[in-house]
């Protein structure tokens, strides 16, 4: 197998700093829909006292 030049391996590695630090910078930024907790849903059941 053939060496790489070392200046294929520095582009490679620049390649690669620059994937991994877009990907981290997009997975920071990339928010997602604040779920509904099943507390907020349910609702308030009183009792009424009905007097006919």
């Amino acid at each position: 197998m053939p060496q790489m030049e070392p200046l294929l391996w520095l582009n490679l590695f620049f390649m690669f700093l620059i994937s991994f630090s877009v990907y981290f910078v997009m997975n920071f930024y990339m928010t997602s829909l604040p779920k509904i907790s099943s507390s907020t849903l349910k609702f308030s059941l009183k009792s009424k006292p009905w007097t006919w």
